[in-house]
């Protein structure tokens, strides 16, 4: 995977406020690439801790990592049945917010 689409990807991630949440193909989109949020995932996959990770979720709402789950709720976000509740109202869309 190119570094550069990485480092993109992660740029674009760390602008993700907290107590918000976006999706793989939002990311893909905002990058320029959006048939590609399996290559987003597998960047989120290897990414630099400063990184919010646990704030990418599936475009359906439910959480990819599990783990992530306490991290969203030390947020405020509520999360059931691995599915972010208020997914619509909690998402950030990279694309009108930058």
């Amino acid at each position: 995977m190119d570094e550069i689409f990485k480092q993109q990807v992660w740029e674009i991630t760390k602008l993700v406020p907290k107590g918000k949440v976006t999706s793989y193909g939002a990311i893909a989109k905002a990058v320029g690439y959006p048939n590609h949020s399996r290559h987003v995932g597998k960047a989120m996959g290897g990414c630099p801790k400063d990184v919010p990770a646990h704030r990418v979720i599936s475009s359906s709402g439910t959480l990819s990592v599990p783990e992530f789950q306490k991290k969203l709720e030390a947020e405020g976000i509520v999360v059931e049945n691995f599915r972010i509740k208020d997914f619509k109202k909690l998402f950030w869309d990279p694309l009108q917010e930058l």
